[in-house]
Protein backbone atom coordinates (compact mmCIF):
# COMPACT_ATOMS: atom_id res chain seq x y z
CA UNK A 1 0.00 0.00 0.00
CA UNK A 2 1.34 3.47 -0.91
CA UNK A 3 2.14 6.05 1.73
CA UNK A 4 -0.75 8.33 2.63
CA UNK A 5 -1.05 11.32 4.92
CA UNK A 6 -3.90 11.44 7.42
CA UNK A 7 -5.91 14.65 7.50
CA UNK A 8 -5.29 16.99 10.40
CA UNK A 9 -8.96 16.61 11.35
CA UNK A 10 -8.50 12.84 11.76
CA UNK A 11 -7.69 11.51 15.27
CA UNK A 12 -4.24 12.47 16.58
CA UNK A 13 -2.01 10.74 19.12
CA UNK A 14 0.01 13.81 20.08
CA UNK A 15 0.96 17.35 19.13
CA UNK A 16 4.53 18.62 19.02
CA UNK A 17 4.89 22.34 19.77
CA UNK A 18 8.08 24.41 19.53
CA UNK A 19 8.97 26.67 22.48
CA UNK A 20 10.67 30.03 21.71
CA UNK A 21 14.25 30.35 22.91
CA UNK A 22 16.14 32.83 20.71
CA UNK A 23 16.03 36.54 21.73
CA UNK A 24 17.29 37.45 18.24
CA UNK A 25 14.01 36.15 16.82
CA UNK A 26 11.92 37.97 19.45
CA UNK A 27 14.00 41.05 20.36
CA UNK A 28 13.03 43.47 23.09
CA UNK A 29 11.14 46.57 22.02
CA UNK A 30 9.87 49.69 23.81
CA UNK A 31 6.52 48.05 24.51
CA UNK A 32 8.08 45.10 26.32
CA UNK A 33 10.21 41.94 26.14
CA UNK A 34 8.93 39.93 23.19
CA UNK A 35 10.62 36.60 23.89
CA UNK A 36 8.90 36.21 27.24
CA UNK A 37 5.57 37.23 25.73
CA UNK A 38 5.97 34.71 22.90
CA UNK A 39 6.85 31.99 25.41
CA UNK A 40 3.73 32.79 27.42
CA UNK A 41 1.54 32.60 24.30
CA UNK A 42 3.00 29.27 23.22
CA UNK A 43 2.59 27.96 26.77
CA UNK A 44 -1.06 29.03 26.71
CA UNK A 45 -1.51 27.10 23.46
CA UNK A 46 0.18 23.99 24.87
CA UNK A 47 -1.84 24.18 28.09
CA UNK A 48 -5.17 24.47 26.25
CA UNK A 49 -4.54 21.36 24.16
CA UNK A 50 -3.11 19.35 27.06
CA UNK A 51 -5.98 20.28 29.40
CA UNK A 52 -8.44 19.14 26.71
CA UNK A 53 -7.07 15.61 27.13
CA UNK A 54 -4.54 15.39 24.26
CA UNK A 55 -0.86 14.50 24.60
CA UNK A 56 1.31 17.61 24.07
CA UNK A 57 5.07 17.39 23.63
CA UNK A 58 6.59 20.83 24.07
CA UNK A 59 10.02 20.92 22.43
CA UNK A 60 12.61 22.86 24.44
CA UNK A 61 16.21 23.53 23.41
CA UNK A 62 18.23 23.34 26.65
CA UNK A 63 17.98 23.26 30.43
CA UNK A 64 17.35 27.00 30.74
CA UNK A 65 14.65 26.84 28.07
CA UNK A 66 13.08 23.86 29.85
CA UNK A 67 13.05 25.74 33.16
CA UNK A 68 11.34 28.74 31.54
CA UNK A 69 8.76 26.43 29.96
CA UNK A 70 8.05 24.52 33.16
CA UNK A 71 7.23 27.75 34.98
CA UNK A 72 4.52 28.43 32.40
CA UNK A 73 2.95 25.10 31.47
CA UNK A 74 0.60 22.65 33.08
CA UNK A 75 1.91 19.41 34.55
CA UNK A 76 -0.03 17.71 31.75
CA UNK A 77 2.42 19.09 29.17
CA UNK A 78 5.44 16.86 28.47
CA UNK A 79 8.77 18.63 27.87
CA UNK A 80 11.11 17.09 25.31
CA UNK A 81 14.61 18.51 24.95
CA UNK A 82 15.97 18.65 21.40
CA UNK A 83 18.37 20.78 19.38
CA UNK A 84 16.44 23.03 17.00
CA UNK A 85 16.76 26.47 15.50
CA UNK A 86 13.38 28.11 15.10
CA UNK A 87 10.07 26.92 16.57
CA UNK A 88 8.26 26.36 13.26
CA UNK A 89 7.84 22.59 13.51
CA UNK A 90 5.09 22.57 10.88
CA UNK A 91 7.91 23.17 8.40
CA UNK A 92 10.84 21.30 9.94
CA UNK A 93 9.15 18.48 11.84
CA UNK A 94 8.28 15.03 10.47
CA UNK A 95 5.21 14.53 8.26
CA UNK A 96 3.61 11.35 9.55
CA UNK A 97 1.29 9.02 7.68
CA UNK A 98 0.73 5.34 6.94
CA UNK A 99 2.33 2.78 4.67
CA UNK A 100 1.42 -0.89 4.56
CA UNK A 101 -0.68 -0.37 7.66
CA UNK A 102 2.22 1.04 9.65
CA UNK A 103 2.67 4.59 10.90
CA UNK A 104 5.77 6.12 9.38
CA UNK A 105 7.24 9.57 8.82
CA UNK A 106 8.69 11.52 5.92
CA UNK A 107 11.31 14.24 6.10
CA UNK A 108 12.35 16.56 3.26
CA UNK A 109 15.37 18.74 2.65
CA UNK A 110 15.22 22.14 4.35
CA UNK A 111 17.16 25.28 3.35
CA UNK A 112 15.86 27.93 5.74
CA UNK A 113 12.87 29.05 3.68
CA UNK A 114 14.89 29.71 0.59
CA UNK A 115 18.12 30.60 2.40
CA UNK A 116 16.60 33.49 4.36
CA UNK A 117 16.67 32.04 7.90
CA UNK A 118 19.22 29.28 8.32
CA UNK A 119 19.55 28.12 11.94
CA UNK A 120 21.43 25.16 13.42
CA UNK A 121 19.18 22.21 14.17
CA UNK A 122 16.40 22.99 11.74
CA UNK A 123 17.81 20.55 9.18
CA UNK A 124 17.83 17.67 11.69
CA UNK A 125 14.90 18.22 14.07
CA UNK A 126 12.47 16.31 11.83
CA UNK A 127 14.52 13.13 11.97
CA UNK A 128 15.28 13.65 15.68
CA UNK A 129 11.59 13.96 16.59
CA UNK A 130 10.70 10.90 14.53
CA UNK A 131 13.45 8.80 16.12
CA UNK A 132 12.62 10.05 19.61
CA UNK A 133 9.02 8.93 19.14
CA UNK A 134 9.93 5.51 17.77
CA UNK A 135 8.69 6.33 14.26
CA UNK A 136 10.36 4.85 11.24
CA UNK A 137 11.10 7.54 8.67
CA UNK A 138 12.59 8.12 5.27
CA UNK A 139 14.16 11.13 3.61
CA UNK A 140 12.81 12.76 0.44
CA UNK A 141 15.33 14.68 -1.67
CA UNK A 142 13.45 17.86 -2.61
CA UNK A 143 13.43 21.08 -0.56
CA UNK A 144 10.02 21.39 1.07
CA UNK A 145 8.31 22.74 4.18
CA UNK A 146 5.21 21.20 5.73
CA UNK A 147 3.32 24.50 5.87
CA UNK A 148 3.60 24.80 2.09
CA UNK A 149 0.69 22.36 1.64
CA UNK A 150 -2.57 21.52 3.32
CA UNK A 151 -4.41 18.26 2.54
CA UNK A 152 -7.62 16.42 3.33
CA UNK A 153 -6.41 12.83 3.77
CA UNK A 154 -7.70 11.62 0.40
CA UNK A 155 -4.59 12.51 -1.59
CA UNK A 156 -5.92 16.00 -2.39
CA UNK A 157 -3.75 18.97 -1.43
CA UNK A 158 -3.54 22.73 -1.91
CA UNK A 159 -0.44 24.88 -2.22
CA UNK A 160 0.68 28.22 -3.65
CA UNK A 161 2.66 28.88 -6.78
CA UNK A 162 4.55 31.62 -4.94
CA UNK A 163 6.15 29.11 -2.59
CA UNK A 164 6.57 25.80 -4.39
CA UNK A 165 7.56 27.36 -7.71
CA UNK A 166 9.96 29.81 -6.08
CA UNK A 167 13.47 29.33 -7.55
CA UNK A 168 14.97 29.60 -4.05
CA UNK A 169 13.70 26.06 -3.28
CA UNK A 170 13.93 23.66 -6.23
CA UNK A 171 14.96 25.73 -9.27
CA UNK A 172 15.19 22.76 -11.63
CA UNK A 173 11.65 21.53 -10.89
CA UNK A 174 8.51 22.74 -12.65
CA UNK A 175 4.92 22.26 -11.51
CA UNK A 176 4.69 18.75 -12.96
CA UNK A 177 7.97 17.63 -11.40
CA UNK A 178 6.96 18.98 -8.00
CA UNK A 179 3.59 17.24 -8.21
CA UNK A 180 5.27 13.96 -9.11
CA UNK A 181 7.80 14.29 -6.26
CA UNK A 182 5.06 14.99 -3.72
CA UNK A 183 3.10 12.08 -5.14
CA UNK A 184 6.03 9.76 -4.52
CA UNK A 185 6.95 11.23 -1.14
CA UNK A 186 3.55 11.95 0.41
CA UNK A 187 1.08 9.98 -1.68
CA UNK A 188 -0.58 13.09 -3.07
CA UNK A 189 -2.81 12.37 -6.06
CA UNK A 190 -3.96 15.86 -6.97
CA UNK A 191 -2.81 19.38 -6.12
CA UNK A 192 -4.95 22.49 -6.47
CA UNK A 193 -2.56 25.35 -7.11
CA UNK A 194 -3.41 28.70 -5.57
CA UNK A 195 -1.46 31.83 -6.47
CA UNK A 196 0.14 34.25 -4.00
CA UNK A 197 0.39 33.93 -0.26
CA UNK A 198 -0.11 36.73 2.26
CA UNK A 199 1.71 40.02 2.20
CA UNK A 200 4.54 40.05 4.73
CA UNK A 201 4.82 36.25 4.87
CA UNK A 202 8.51 35.37 5.36
CA UNK A 203 7.90 31.86 3.99
CA UNK A 204 7.19 33.06 0.43
CA UNK A 205 3.48 32.36 0.72
CA UNK A 206 2.78 29.24 2.76
CA UNK A 207 -0.75 28.01 2.17
CA UNK A 208 -1.47 27.46 5.88
CA UNK A 209 -1.89 31.23 6.19
CA UNK A 210 -4.22 31.34 3.18
CA UNK A 211 -6.47 28.29 2.83
CA UNK A 212 -7.09 25.27 5.07
CA UNK A 213 -9.07 22.07 4.74
CA UNK A 214 -11.93 21.76 7.21
CA UNK A 215 -13.29 18.56 5.65
CA UNK A 216 -12.78 16.44 2.55
CA UNK A 217 -12.77 18.73 -0.48
CA UNK A 218 -13.79 21.68 1.72
CA UNK A 219 -11.50 24.64 2.49
CA UNK A 220 -11.79 27.79 4.59
CA UNK A 221 -10.34 30.97 3.06
CA UNK A 222 -10.34 34.43 4.66
CA UNK A 223 -12.43 37.19 3.13
CA UNK A 224 -11.49 40.85 3.39
CA UNK A 225 -13.93 43.16 5.12
CA UNK A 226 -12.00 46.45 5.14
CA UNK A 227 -10.96 48.52 2.16
CA UNK A 228 -7.35 48.69 3.35
CA UNK A 229 -6.93 44.93 3.75
CA UNK A 230 -3.53 44.21 2.12
CA UNK A 231 -4.63 40.70 1.12
CA UNK A 232 -8.07 41.41 -0.34
CA UNK A 233 -7.09 40.55 -3.92
CA UNK A 234 -5.04 37.54 -2.76
CA UNK A 235 -8.00 36.07 -0.86
CA UNK A 236 -10.36 36.64 -3.79
CA UNK A 237 -7.94 34.98 -6.21
CA UNK A 238 -7.48 32.01 -3.87
CA UNK A 239 -11.25 31.52 -3.66
CA UNK A 240 -11.58 31.65 -7.44
CA UNK A 241 -8.79 29.12 -7.97
CA UNK A 242 -10.05 26.79 -5.23
CA UNK A 243 -13.57 26.73 -6.69
CA UNK A 244 -12.17 26.20 -10.19
CA UNK A 245 -10.34 23.20 -8.74
CA UNK A 246 -13.62 21.72 -7.55
CA UNK A 247 -13.29 22.62 -3.86
CA UNK A 248 -16.08 23.82 -1.62
CA UNK A 249 -15.07 27.16 -0.07
CA UNK A 250 -16.29 28.63 3.22
CA UNK A 251 -15.32 32.19 4.11
CA UNK A 252 -13.76 33.10 7.44
CA UNK A 253 -12.83 36.67 8.43
CA UNK A 254 -9.56 38.30 7.54
CA UNK A 255 -7.60 39.85 10.39
CA UNK A 256 -7.20 42.92 8.19
CA UNK A 257 -4.25 45.30 8.29
CA UNK A 258 -1.89 44.24 11.10
CA UNK A 259 1.36 46.22 11.34
CA UNK A 260 4.53 46.09 13.41
CA UNK A 261 7.34 48.63 13.13
CA UNK A 262 5.80 50.01 9.95
CA UNK A 263 5.68 46.63 8.18
CA UNK A 264 2.70 44.45 7.29
CA UNK A 265 2.53 41.23 9.30
CA UNK A 266 1.07 38.00 7.91
CA UNK A 267 -1.68 37.78 10.51
CA UNK A 268 -4.22 35.14 9.53
CA UNK A 269 -6.94 33.19 11.28
CA UNK A 270 -6.27 30.46 8.70
CA UNK A 271 -3.25 29.58 10.84
CA UNK A 272 -5.58 27.73 13.22
CA UNK A 273 -4.67 24.37 14.77
CA UNK A 274 -7.00 21.37 14.65
CA UNK A 275 -6.57 19.22 17.76
CA UNK A 276 -8.70 16.26 18.83
CA UNK A 277 -11.17 18.31 20.86
CA UNK A 278 -10.31 21.92 20.06
CA UNK A 279 -9.63 24.28 17.19
CA UNK A 280 -7.10 26.88 18.37
CA UNK A 281 -7.61 30.21 16.59
CA UNK A 282 -4.85 32.86 16.84
CA UNK A 283 -5.98 36.29 18.04
CA UNK A 284 -4.27 39.52 17.03
CA UNK A 285 -6.26 42.25 18.77
CA UNK A 286 -8.31 42.73 15.60
CA UNK A 287 -12.02 43.62 15.66
CA UNK A 288 -12.55 40.36 13.75
CA UNK A 289 -10.97 38.08 16.38
CA UNK A 290 -14.18 36.77 17.91
CA UNK A 291 -15.96 36.50 14.55
CA UNK A 292 -13.19 34.19 13.38
CA UNK A 293 -13.58 31.96 16.43
CA UNK A 294 -17.36 31.76 15.95
CA UNK A 295 -17.16 30.97 12.25
CA UNK A 296 -14.52 28.28 12.70
CA UNK A 297 -16.50 26.80 15.58
CA UNK A 298 -19.45 26.43 13.20
CA UNK A 299 -17.27 24.61 10.65
CA UNK A 300 -16.08 21.92 13.09
CA UNK A 301 -18.80 19.77 14.58
CA UNK A 302 -17.56 17.83 17.60
CA UNK A 303 -14.78 20.32 18.34
CA UNK A 304 -14.81 23.63 20.19
CA UNK A 305 -13.02 26.61 18.67
CA UNK A 306 -11.23 28.89 21.13
CA UNK A 307 -9.20 32.03 20.55
CA UNK A 308 -5.78 32.53 22.13
CA UNK A 309 -3.49 35.59 21.90
CA UNK A 310 -0.77 35.21 19.28
CA UNK A 311 0.57 38.73 18.56
CA UNK A 312 3.97 38.10 20.18
CA UNK A 313 4.39 34.74 18.42
CA UNK A 314 3.50 36.48 15.14
CA UNK A 315 6.37 38.92 15.67
CA UNK A 316 8.72 35.97 15.15
CA UNK A 317 7.21 35.21 11.74
CA UNK A 318 4.38 32.71 12.27
CA UNK A 319 1.53 31.56 14.47
CA UNK A 320 0.20 28.47 16.22
CA UNK A 321 -0.13 26.17 13.21
CA UNK A 322 3.39 27.08 12.09
CA UNK A 323 4.74 26.27 15.56
CA UNK A 324 3.18 22.79 15.82
CA UNK A 325 3.14 19.43 14.10
CA UNK A 326 0.69 16.61 14.79
CA UNK A 327 1.15 12.86 14.80
CA UNK A 328 -1.93 10.93 13.64
CA UNK A 329 -3.40 8.13 15.70
CA UNK A 330 -2.05 4.66 15.09
CA UNK A 331 -5.31 3.47 13.58
CA UNK A 332 -6.77 6.26 11.48
CA UNK A 333 -9.67 5.48 9.10
CA UNK A 334 -8.92 6.01 5.43
CA UNK A 335 -11.55 8.75 5.24
CA UNK A 336 -12.83 10.93 8.06
CA UNK A 337 -14.74 14.18 7.80
CA UNK A 338 -13.91 17.17 9.97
Amino acid sequence: MAFRLAAEFAPQDWLWIGFPHDPAEWPSEPSGELLGAAQAEIAGFANAVAESGQDVRLIVRDDANAAAARRLVSAKVTLEQQSYGDIWLRDTGPLTGFENGQRTARRFGFNGWGGKFEMTGDQTIGADLARGSGLSFSECPMIFEGGAIDHDGTGLAITTEQCLLNPNRNPSMDKDAIGQALGRGLGLKRIVWLGQGLEGDHTDGHVDNLARFVGEGHVAIPKANEANDPNAAIFADAKKRAEAGGLKVSAIPSAGMVMRDGAIEAASYANFVIANHLVIVPQFGSPRDQDAVAQLDALFSGRTAIGLPASAVLAGGGSFHCASQHCPGQHVPASKQG
